[in-house]
């Protein structure tokens, strides 16, 4: 969001779901998506027997290579060389859309000087990538039509997380394939309700609708609405946080989260927390950190619930409550009530659809949505009247910001990269049987017995120097920590790469990783890290 909203002026989805089937080209960087958004997968399917062109950009064989017309297998860390490669092509062989600059963008002739320095065989050399394939991948991207980039934390998810962003912003600008249909560019949200927190001010610097807390006229209009003062000053991140932990930084409140799994680096995360004065957890299950808390407030699960998600196209949704809450379990917005009651100040919302109420007031995107507009079907932001049928893509009539801004991105390297004592570099994500910390489907047994065990993918040329067999077990070390789980020797990552996903507490991926972080947006660097392997 980081780089989109000071590229844009948004930091959303600028296209929808369906419009995937008729882009003429895919460009999938960063996502396992047939593992991760099975169903966006299945749009991007539909679109390549439709006749549209697919590139894939990752460092394993990730499913939907084999779906795909050109597969870029670079090394982890490398995407702003990959794409500015790409770019150099685009604007030395006079493919850009020069209307498109000059009408819609800014800063253009400062950003393509950048692109001097990164010739097809400056990629070659830095990423792995065949340079012809560099040519060929910004060739199909700038003469197609209707083109659309797809990522997701394969990309952000790096200390230099949002110059990879601004370098796909920058590939969409100069080609002009943003405020079109089936175009755009698309991060492929992690959750069903990413998008709706984003919007919703779940971030530290700002107010519900991506309104900032430092600006003194939104201030005071939420200081009205609310009836309280509020601080001008923009809060921590999570990473921010967990560092500041012990410090002056005294209590925690974890709702939905699981940072002690899904934070880098394990061991510094549990310290962090157990030196808090206080910590609080509101979840569904027993979760590792839960353990951890002075206090646990059981919460309900979404069929339990009464409000909106906001999915990854901006479309917002109703969630209707199908059971009844088990135990003595409580929705998160009563507990939020309640304790914000004995706290000393009164929430009065008798239910949830004042606080939707409450919201479009707020934040115009919202304004034409009420809970009958989307009592069958969802509605997508920016939908600012009654009447207004909602936005499937963004940017039509130009962007929020004013023009798009070009960004001159030069390559940083990852903070951590292989050497004499740890010669491996991992890379962690997800895969398709289990999701995230595994805290709601390492608890169904179907699950567990298609997908039982951890595992760390390693090249066979790297495995038959280590006299490692497939199925052997291993030790898995890095700087930070190590693990032991069984090996799957595989073609899927380069030689010199391993992944291990992070769903298993047995074995946990982020005992391992790096807590460097991105110094814009505060991102982890959860997709580069060096290790070592030996048989356990």
């Amino acid at each position: 969001m980081a780089g989109l909203a000071t590229v844009f002026g948004s930091g959303a989805m600028t296209n929808s779901i369906p419009e995937i089937e008729n882009n003429d080209l895919l460009f999938v960087i960063g996502s396992n998506t047939k593992e991760n958004h099975p169903i966006v997968a299945l749009r991007m399917i539909k679109a390549v027997r439709k006749g549209a062109k697919l590139i894939i950009a990752d460092p394993r064989k990730i499913p939907m290579v084999s779906f795909a017309h050109i597969w870029m297998q670079h090394r982890p860390g490398t995407d702003v060389v990959l794409l500015n490669s790409m770019m150099h092509v685009i604007a030395k062989e006079g493919l850009v859309d020069r209307s498109f600059i000059e009408e819609h963008t800014e800063d253009y002739d400062k950003f393509v000087k950048v692109l001097d320095d990164f010739t097809p065989e400056t990629g070659e050399k830095i990423t792995g990538v065949p340079k012809e394939k560099i040519i060929e991948s910004a060739r199909l991207y700038a003469r197609s039509d209707k083109a659309g980039i797809y990522y997701t934390m394969g990309i952000t998810q790096h200390s230099h997380g949002t110059d990879n962003v601004f370098s796909i912003a920058n590939l969409a600008l100069m080609t002009g394939n943003l405020g079109k249909e089936a175009a755009g560019v698309n991060p492929l949200r992690g959750q069903n309700n990413v998008q709706g927190s984003t919007d919703m001010g779940c971030s530290p610097d700002m107010y519900p609708g991506y309104q900032k807390v430092v600006i003194p006229a939104i201030r005071a209009r939420f200081e009205k609405e609310w009836g309280v003062k509020l601080s001008e000053k923009a809060g921590l991140t999570a990473p921010e946080m967990i560092d500041a932990s012990g410090g002056e930084f005294k209590a925690l409140y974890v709702m939905g989260e699981n940072p002690v799994m899904s934070d880098p680096d394990m061991a510094h995360t549990k310290k962090a927390l157990n030196q808090l004065d206080f910590l609080v957890v509101q979840d569904i299950f027993m979760t590792e950190t839960a353990e951890l808390a002075d206090v646990v407030f059981p919460a309900v699960s979404f069929a339990a619930k009464e409000g909106t998600f906001t999915n990854t196209e901006r479309r917002v949704q109703r969630v209707r409550r199908a059971i009844i809450s088990p135990g003595e379990s409580k929705e998160d917005s009563w507990i939020i009530m309640q304790l914000s009651g004995r706290m000393g100040y009164e929430m009065k919302y008798s239910a949830m659809n004042e606080v939707f109420t409450e919201i479009g007031r707020m934040w115009p995107a919202l304004a034409g949505i009420n809970y009958t507009k989307i009592n069958k079907t969802g509605v997508q932001w920016p939908c600012p009247t009654l009447d207004h049928p909602g936005t499937p893509y963004l940017f039509k009539g130009g962007f929020p910001r004013g023009k798009g801004r070009f960004t001159p991105v030069m390559y940083r390297e990852s903070a951590e990269l292989p050497d004499d004592e740890y010669p491996l570099l991992l890379t962690t994500g997800r895969q398709l049987f289990h999701y995230h910390t595994g805290t709601m489907t390492r608890k169904v047994k179907p699950l567990n017995t298609v997908a039982p065990e951890a595992y760390v993918e390693i090249n066979p040329e790297d495995a038959k120097g280590l006299s490692i067999e497939e199925g052997s077990m291993v030790s898995v070390s890095s700087r930070r920590g190590e693990i032991t789980l069984k090996a799957y020797v595989t073609e899927r990552p380069l030689k010199g790469v391993v992944f291990i996903p992070f769903h298993y507490k047995e074995a946990a991926a982020n005992a391992l990783t790096n807590t460097a972080y991105d110094p814009v947006c505060r991102i982890p660097e959860f997709k580069v890290c060096a290790v070592k392997i030996k048989k356990a």
